[in-house]
């Protein structure tokens, strides 16, 4: 093949980032125009543990035409239907943020408010009693989201949890048919162009030489091209996030998977729990400070509920990012370009938001101008707000158990939490923001699930007499109650993939997060 006159695209390093970025080029950037390789080890491991996604994983899939029943088999994959919290505001209290809305604004005043006035008069239910999703989950039950319908079947959205390790290998197959060139190899060198100061080509163990227009940085913690060679500052938020080691480990499956992800407060962080058709995902979150790796290693290994499937693995992050996400002529997508601990499965999000803003700031032949600001700008936001949501988890608890936990909840906050915790705290509005993740419903799942209960409600929402309220949020609790009766199991939703009969629902992401 001829590569004559073509644009360079070089993707260094591989693994879910490198292979989502490559498959994702290969399908939007036209082959007669591009050349688009990328350079992996097998000598080199990866992270491997982003085994929970987030709805908008169904829009990256469908963008890229895959079908979503032949992925889930490839990636021995479960439904997703929520996160559900252990021990997060106080030591023995549980909750799950759904995907999914919980009730309906009445009047043009949120359905939270409502609640709110219940609540006040020890009326209501928890507040996940109104959510489909949340019911749902709690009894091991999925279906595909009826859109049509005008009932609960029709407010919430789903996700997955995937092995992120044959998720890579599917999109890799996915790329290598459409013309990506893997080549084998480790970097050794970097070279600049000595007058722009832009990297002009990268140097292999082999001795191969590979130049590029473009370079997409993939290799992960060690952030090789923008990191190590652009001298890109890296901006930690350790002081909000205090945890820097996770121990990971898979074990044996025991029972049917919930269809949803499992999040366990300790003394000194959280551990997760990920169920797929073949095995449980497993991971402990802690500070170092507070417990060593072997500590951390043996109390995964106590709380796993099957045999484990080999040795614990550590791993060691400082929760931040990059002061810029590109540089010069070269794009960081994934761990190369920052980490946000996987609290609420944000990780293949961050590399998936990245991938579409560079196909929508994909620089022209006349070179990089204001698309590289404004793609840094764009990035940074969606970096912060995710921050601002996981740190949102750790100043509510309202344990005493732990230095860990007094610690972080006598934290002081970002401003810009600050002021949408000041504004819940005061009166129960939710602010929203157009560009970001995390609609108002996650907000209020956080808020509301860790106990932070608002000083007052909308006023509005006293105008109705006390019984019609009750008597409506009863009718929304009764709908989910009586919908669930129709929902099959989850084994049984998995069992219709493994058969190829099921019939997924287009992707809608309007009920958990912002267009991307």
């Amino acid at each position: 093949m001829q590569y004559k006159n073509k644009r360079d695209v070089l993707i260094v390093g591989g693994g879910t980032a490198g292979w989502m970025t490559a498959a994702a080029l290969s399908r939007f950037l036209d082959p007669e125009h591009f050349r688009i390789r990328l350079v992996e080890s097998d000598a080199i491991g990866t992270v491997g543990v982003g085994e929970a996604t987030i709805p908008h994983i169904r829009q990256f899939n469908d963008m890229l035409g895959i079908d979503e029943n032949e992925f889930m088999r490839a990636t021995n994959a479960t439904y997703k239907l929520g996160i559900q919290f252990h021990g997060w505001g106080d030591k023995d209290s549980s909750y799950v943020h759904p995907f999914g809305l919980c009730g309906h604004d009445i009047n043009g005043v949120d359905f939270h408010h409502y609640w709110l006035r219940l609540h006040a008069e020890g009326k209501a239910r928890s507040f996940g009693d109104y959510s489909f999703a949340v019911q749902a989950a709690l009894a091991g039950k999925f279906d595909y989201p009826v859109s049509s319908s005008d009932g609960p079947r029709g407010e919430y959205g789903y996700a997955f949890h995937l092995d992120a390790t044959l998720y890579a290998k599917f999109l890799r197959d996915y790329a290598l048919a459409r013309d990506v060139q893997r080549i084998e190899g480790k970097v050794v060198d970097t070279e600049l162009n000595t007058s722009s100061g832009a990297i002009a080509a990268i140097k292999l163990d082999s001795g191969e030489r590979l130049m590029a227009e473009i370079f997409v940085d993939c290799s992960g913690f060690r952030s090789l091209l923008l990191g190590q060679t652009l001298n890109v500052s890296y901006e930690s938020w350790r002081h909000w996030l205090p945890c820097d080691r996770a121990v990971a480990v898979a074990c044996e499956k025991v029972s049917a998977p919930h269809p949803y992800t499992q999040a366990f407060a300790h003394e000194c962080g959280w551990r997760w729990r990920i169920p797929l058709t073949t095995r449980t995902g497993n991971g402990l979150v802690y500070q170092s400070q507070g417990m060593s790796d072997d500590e951390a290693a043996s109390r995964l290994l106590a709380e796993l509920d099957g045999p484990a499937l080999g040795d614990p693995r550590v791993i060691r992050f400082e929760t931040g990012k990059r002061d810029q996400c590109w540089a010069h002529n070269c794009i960081a997508i994934g761990l190369s370009s920052g980490f946000l601990e996987p609290l609420e499965s944000t990780s293949i999000y961050l590399i998936q938001v990245a991938i579409q803003k560079l196909l929508e700031f994909f620089p022209g032949h006349e070179g990089v101008g204001v698309e590289r600001e404004v793609y840094n700008s764009q990035m940074n936001l969606e970096y912060d707000r995710v921050r601002d949501f996981l740190i949102l988890h750790y100043w509510l608890n309202r344990r005493d158990d732990s230095a860990f936990w007094r610690t972080c909840s006598a934290m002081e906050l970002p401003e810009s939490l600050t002021e949408k915790v000041n504004l819940f705290r005061t009166c129960g509005h939710v602010e929203q923001y157009r560009q970001g993740l995390f609609m108002p419903a996650s907000w209020l799942a956080v808020y509301l699930g860790q106990g932070l209960i608002p000083e007052r409600y909308d006023s509005r929402v006293n105008v109705p007499a006390l019984a019609d309220v009750e008597r409506y949020l009863e009718r929304v609790h009764k709908g989910c109650v009586a919908e669930l009766r129709h929902l099959p199991s989850h084994a049984e939703a998995l069992t219709k993939i493994k058969m190829g009969a099921a019939a997924y629902p287009p992707s809608s992401l309007s009920l958990y997060g912002t267009k991307l």
